[in-house]
């Protein structure tokens, strides 16, 4: 996984070595990507982007209560993923295992990986704070990459 860079180029999403969402697909978009796969067989159930900047928050958290128990989340920001949410949305990602979200603010770099239904704080996390002074890109930090194997599943 890797976030966007800056508002050019967007985040990636793969698992079992396919590409879920990037760019190239043409499926991502400013705001918070993300994708949803089966917790026990790795199907991509759907992907998605929710505009945080300029969108409404309502449709995404809609999207996160209906994300069924079991079911692995992926999640990466492009350009900035953090003005809309409420704190209603930022509950419903923390549920999910994120530790980062409740502090994620204006144009950071993130990325995600946790499940509905989890008990314990996901260790597949990665956030960068936007801030002028260390920044790589005039006015974005630098692109946060995550790698790693999530456990299935297991009845």
């Amino acid at each position: 996984m890797a976030s966007g860079a800056a508002n050019v180029v967007g985040p990636k999403i793969c698992l079992e070595d396919n590409v879920l969402m990037s760019g190239v697909k043409n499926n991502v978009g400013r705001g918070i990507n993300v994708a949803l796969a089966n917790g026990k067989t790795g199907e991509v159930l759907d992907t998605k982007y929710f505009d945080m900047w300029g969108g409404d928050v309502a449709p995404f958290i809609e999207f996160l209560k209906a994300i069924q128990d079991g079911t692995i989340v992926l999640m990466g920001t492009y350009d900035d993923g953090a003005t809309k949410l409420n704190d209603e949305a930022r509950r419903l990602i923390a549920e999910l295992g994120s530790t980062s979200i409740t502090s994620l603010g204006f144009r950071d770099n993130w990325v995600f990986c946790g499940g509905k239904g989890i008990k314990t704080k996901s260790p597949f996390e990665q956030h960068i704070k936007n801030n002028k002074d260390t920044n790589k890109y005039e006015g974005w930090p630098e692109v946060v990459e995550m790698e790693g194997c999530i456990p299935q599943k297991q009845d």
